[in-house]
This record gives C-alpha cells, sequence and structure tokens, in this order.
C-alpha cells in the first residue's frame, strides 16, 4: 500500500509513517521541515522500511493540489492519503483576539488540510478507490474558551469530512475522521496544564492504523476522554458556562500557547 503522510517530520504524522513502514507499507511523509523529514526517512529506512521526504508547505493551500497531483501520478496512485498536519492554538480568549493571531492556525489547520483532502479525491474518485484520512481533534467537539482557534479550525475540518464521506463512499472512495485526544508531541510538551489520559504517540498511531483499516467513518480516542466529553455535552448549558469561564480566566492573564 502507498500512503501519504501529511504533518509527518514530528508526532503522530511520524509514528503513522513508521507503524505502516513497519508492516511494508510504503510511505511518503510530507511536511515543511526539510532536515526533519530526511531524519525521519532515514530512520524508517534503517529498519529496512520504504519511505520518502516530501518538501511541502501545508500553509501555502494555492500550491498543494498541483504538487498532490504531480506526485500522485508519479508514484502510480496513492491508495491512503492522511491529512494530519496542524499547529497548536494561541490559548487566549475571545476578547484578547486579534484576527493576525488565528490566521495560521486556521490556514494550516482548516485550509491547508481541506485542500489536501480535495486534491487528493481527484485521481482516487478517477480510479474508484481510495481512503482519506483527516486527523481533527475532540476539541471540535466541545466548546472551550482557550481553545477557541484550534477547536474552531478543527470543527469546521470536522463538518467538512464527515460530508465528504457522505458524498465520496458510494464512489468507491473511503473517508475516515480521527479524533484524538492529548497525544504526547511538541505541540503537547509546551503545554503547561493537565492533560488527562494522554497517550503516546506509537499508541495513538496504532489506534488510527487500526481505525483506517477496518474503514470506520470516526476513529475516538481516548475512550475515557470521549466518555467525558459525552457527559459534559449532556450538562445544564449554565453549568457548563461556569466552567468553562473558570477555565479561561488564567487566559486572561496572559495563558501559555497551547502549541
Amino acid at each position: 500500500m502507498k500512503v501519504l503522510i501529511t504533518g509527518a517530520s514530528s508526532g503522530i504524522g511520524a509514528a503513522l509513517a513508521r507503524h505502516y513502514a513497519r508492516r511494508g507499507d510504503h510511505v511518503w511523509l510530507a511536511a515543511r521541515r526539510a532536515d526533519r523529514l530526511a531524519d525521519e526517512v532515514a530512520s524508517i529506512r534503517s529498519a529496512d522500511g520504504t519511505a520518502h521526504a516530501v518538501p511541502l508547505d501545508i500553509e501555502d493551500a494555492e500550491a498543494l493540489e498541483p504538487a498532490l497531483l504531480e506526485l500522485d501520478t508519479k508514484v502510480g496512485g496513492f491508495d491512503a492519503v492522511i491529512a494530519n498536519a496542524g499547529v497548536g492554538g494561541k490559548g487566549t480568549t475571545a476578547s484578547r483576539m486579534r484576527y493576525h493571531d488565528v490566521k495560521k492556525v486556521l490556514a494550516i489547520n482548516f485550509t491547508g488540510a481541506i485542500a489536501t483532502l480535495l486534491a487528493a479525491q481527484q485521481p482516487m474518485l478517477a480510479r474508484g478507490r481510495g481512503h482519506l484520512v483527516a486527523v481533527s481533534s475532540l476539541a471540535a467537539e466541545l466548546a472551550l474558551p482557550i481553545a477557541l482557534d484550534y477547536g474552531a479550525a478543527k470543527a469546521g475540518l470536522s463538518y467538512f469530512t464527515e460530508a465528504m464521506r457522505l458524498d465520496l463512499a458510494p464512489r468507491g472512495v473511503q473517508v475516515t475522521l480521527v479524533h484524538p485526544g492529548f497525544v504526547k508531541s511538541e505541540m503537547t510538551a509546551k503545554n503547561r496544564f493537565p492533560m488527562p489520559f494522554i497517550l503516546d504517540t506509537d499508541e495513538a498511531a496504532a489506534l488510527i492504523v487500526r481505525g483506517v483499516d477496518r474503514g470506520a467513518a470516526r476513529v475516538r480516542f481516548p475512550l475515557a476522554y470521549v466518555a467525558a466529553f459525552a457527559l459534559a455535552k449532556r450538562l445544564p448549558l449554565s453549568l457548563v458556562a461556569k466552567v468553562a469561564q473558570a477555565q479561561a480566566k488564567p487566559a486572561s492573564r496572559g495563558a501559555p500557547r497551547l502549541e
């Protein structure tokens, strides 16, 4: 199987590439940091895996389509494309936020991810087969004041992905939406708050690959965090608002960046 993974220079993306390569799949690792990509590819190849580096800036959405279409033709068609690239939010509230604060988060987590999916679907539809995977976040499921930009971008990506699935599934292209909780990575390493039920990147990658293999429409983990979010959405809005306001107070004094 030929798999393209964006945001693969570290974190979940790199772990996914290692997981697929270990079982004999051919992987293409795409990201902006060419040096980190080279290191990941070298590591996979040293373990007898087949990997290729694809320097690619997801923030440049206009350039993604021609680049991905050319690459798809060059490799003879991808079986799966995983839109995983993402950055953390500013960790501040709406009252302290300006557009320039959130522009990059939206450009990568929302626009870049959608541009990736739309470009990848074209040759898959022509072949009548393929699998698109979008790595969103459990943050998309519950509005939290200090996750305003990150959560909004991921919520938009989740909506778009689920709508894509309804359209593409009857045409032979599978679509899977991934909602992970906290996963150990460069992004979460900067967080200065408790991260319940945090998983290692390899654990997260294994759960994602397992879900993709079985053709799941959604992959959500860890289960304890999924259950907690489900419970929170059943609570009275007044109670949720009080908890959210309490969470936002540190942010109003200058919360750490969530990236």
